[in-house]
């Protein structure tokens, strides 16, 4: 059954600094999309999981090396939750602290991959948990944070955020 998210008033979680869409070499027909009459069907080899990790820290370098940021876990992270897998080889890759992809991992668990979706509830996920805590940015306390989408080509987009004081 599916399961729905109250929707209050919309609040700001802080603002995108840059984009970059990546596609990830000899990726070709790792992730495949298509638009049935019905839904949208989408179907991934089980190479995804290591295809993202063995690339993510490279675009990761690309987009914050301009603002001087190499150590992953300072920032906030918004992951597309396409499974556990893909969670854990970007956690193990990265070295990421196990709290870094905890909002990504409610949600999965709550909602389930709900495709580009997930990102937004993801997004929400954080800015009510920042608050309730009382920390002192919508991104789990701190200024900056990453948000990566995965998708057909394979497909990797990497935004730079900058958080909003709670």
């Amino acid at each position: 059954r599916p399961k729905f998210q109250e929707v209050e008033e919309p609040t700001s979680v802080g603002s995108l600094v840059s984009a970059a869409p990546t596609i990830l070499p000899s990726s070709d027909g790792a992730i495949d999309g298509h638009l049935r009459e019905v839904a949208c069907t989408v179907h991934l080899l089980k190479d995804v999981p290591r295809l993202i990790s063995m690339n993510v820290e490279k675009s990761l370098v690309e987009a914050f090396q301009p603002l001087g940021i190499s150590d992953w876990n300072s920032l906030f992270w918004i992951a597309h939750p396409g499974g556990p897998a893909i969670l854990d080889q970007v956690e193990l890759k990265l070295g990421l602290k196990e709290e870094k992809l905890r909002a990504t991992r409610h949600v999965l668990s709550e909602y389930g991959n709900m495709s580009s979706a997930c990102v937004l509830f993801i997004l929400d996920e954080m800015r009510k948990k920042s608050a309730e805590e009382g920390l002192k940015t919508t991104g789990e306390g701190l200024e900056w944070g990453v948000l990566f989408g995965f998708g057909p080509g394979l497909t990797v987009e990497t935004v730079v955020l900058h958080s909003l004081c709670t």
